[in-house]
């Protein structure tokens, strides 16, 4: 199994945040591994670079996260830790600042400064960018706004790239049994478990944590949604453009296909670096600069998650048609035009996921108003808003409380420039860090965002995002099935609008094509 966060009998005794007698005191927290010192917000406190696991760095890459180390003295928590490595952008909203490194398994807390003794809601957020790029210290992701709404947030780094999600002959040789591959996914399920021991000395319940996340951490949540080792660490999800369909590569014991194993494809990718390991001692020697300086795999070829039969028993759609899935609540959407150029122009694998015989392209443009909106969505639809249709249909026919969305919000700046709400473009919305927006805010922004905020943080607190005089968001069921569509005028309660070209690639993901 995977190891836990380190933990101790005087945990018991964890302390509640105390009110801060002065605006100036640093706050502090007494977590397991020692004693903290983070930072006031305002009326926020602010508790950064957290260790949750040991740096898995020399032995420890690619292994399954082992305990942090406890510390002595009281631990400044008042800056950002490392971005875990990766190809960096800096032009990237959802991408903090350097430096990056290996060492970078931290988690940051944000808890309202002044607590009753009632324990808060706890909302988890997994940070998308392919599983290549991005980190839990973006300014985009600042849990400030949310946790003055009632809640305690907490965002964690997590291995990326071929350092997260890696197979190789002689990794399975070494540990034939596992777990092995997902380390990335272990990473995440670590920090739930740091949440599950130490999250108390923050005002937050343990019993109450809602998992978040959007793009590929929306993948990692409707993942761990079927990973019996992450049972039991949260009690809802909510998942942004989370895909639902995404192919998984097997290890070679349970791979009967035609596509490689994952350990073929990570055998692949050291001739790709000219590198010649034959043991796992050889794998652990290669420089980090040498695996992080390869070009990313995308996620649309496959890149990510690896079905272990441990961390990941099966395909995210199988085992919610199974009803495999945790019974938890579940809040899924995509946005209304994830992808704001023609199919045809986009590269690589994306557009290869257009390949269909020419009849069943014919029978899917058929189910379009026009040519014009077939070129424009069909991508969209195939990897963001058919999955998170079908999902819903799949949990909420399992018995069990759904809420389905769209969002459709163009902010004034951008408006008359692209034909829908891009991929990633609610993130601001839901943190209210619209100052981290990729163009100007305007016009109703802050409204919208407050009101999409107050929905998310009403489902941490209650299962259900409805409250606070915002507009009924209708439970998502297969029948009459209605979605919140968040638009420039703000929500409104509909019928899903766009069931039939769903209906169409539905239709040809369950005949395969």
């Amino acid at each position: 199994m995977i190891n836990r966060a380190f933990f101790a009998a005087a945990m018991g005794a964890a302390l509640l945040l105390a009110p801060p007698a002065r605006a100036a005191d640093a706050p502090r927290a007494a977590v397991a591994a020692g004693e903290l010192r983070g930072v006031l917000d305002g009326d926020v406190a602010a508790f950064r670079a957290i260790p949750y696991a040991a740096p898995p760095v020399g032995a420890l890459r690619w292994r399954p996260p082992e305990p942090a180390a406890a510390w002595s003295g009281v631990r400044d928590a008042s800056q950002v830790g490392p971005i875990c490595l990766q190809r960096y952008n800096a032009t990237d909203n959802g991408v903090g600042p350097l430096p990056a490194s290996e060492d970078c398994l931290t988690l940051n807390v944000w808890t309202p400064a002044r607590t009753t003794g009632r324990r808060l809601p706890v909302m988890v957020w997994i940070h998308g960018g392919g599983f290549v790029n991005g980190s839990a210290t973006a300014a985009l992701y600042d849990g400030a706004a949310l946790a003055r709404q009632g809640v305690v947030v907490v965002s964690l780094n997590y291995r990326l790239g071929r350092f997260g999600f890696f197979a190789h002959p002689a990794l399975t040789a070494e540990s034939p049994s596992g777990p092995l591959a997902n380390y990335g996914l272990m990473d995440q399920i670590a920090a739930l478990g740091w949440v599950r021991d130490n999250i108390r000395a923050f005002g937050g319940d343990p019993g109450q944590v809602t998992l978040f996340g959007e793009s590929a951490g929306g993948i990692a949540v409707n993942t761990l949604m079927i990973s019996p080792a992450a049972r039991g660490l949260f009690h809802k999800a909510m998942v942004e453009s989370g895909a639902g369909r995404s192919p998984y590569p097997r290890l070679a014991r349970l791979n009967t296909g035609a596509s490689p194993s994952a350990e073929a494809r990570g055998a692949a990718f050291l001739k790709t670096i000219g590198v010649d390991a034959g043991d796992a001692a050889a794998l652990r020697a290669i420089p980090a600069a040498t695996i992080a300086a390869a070009p990313d795999p995308s996620v649309f070829d496959g890149f990510g998650p690896i079905i272990d039969g441990r961390i990941v028993p099966t395909s995210v759609p199988d085992a919610f048609a199974q009803g495999l899935e945790a019974p938890v609540p579940y809040l899924s959407g995509s946005n209304s035009l994830e992808f704001p150029i023609p199919a045809a122009q986009l590269p690589g694998a994306l557009s290869g996921l257009l390949r269909l015989s020419a009849p069943a392209q014919a029978r899917l443009a058929a189910a379009y108003p026009d040519k014009a909106a077939f070129q424009a969505h069909v991508l969209s639809d195939i990897i963001f808003g058919e999955p998170a249709r079908a999902l819903a249909a799949l949990h909420a026919a399992n018995g069990h409380p759904t809420w389905l969305y769209r969002f459709s919000v163009l902010s004034p700046s951008v408006r008359g420039k692209l034909g829908g709400a891009p991929h990633a473009s609610e993130r601001q919305y839901v943190f209210q860090t619209l100052k981290s927006s990729p163009w100007p805010a305007g016009g109703d922004d802050a409204k919208i965002a407050a009101a999409m905020s107050g929905y998310w943080t009403t489902f941490a607190k209650r299962g259900d995002p409805n409250g606070g005089g915002r507009p009924k968001w209708p439970a998502y069921r297969k029948a009459g099935e209605q979605l919140l569509n968040f638009t420039n005028a703000g929500p409104v309660a509909q019928k899903v609008p766009d069931a039939a070209s769903l209906d169409a690639i539905g239709a040809l993901q369950a005949g395969g094509r």
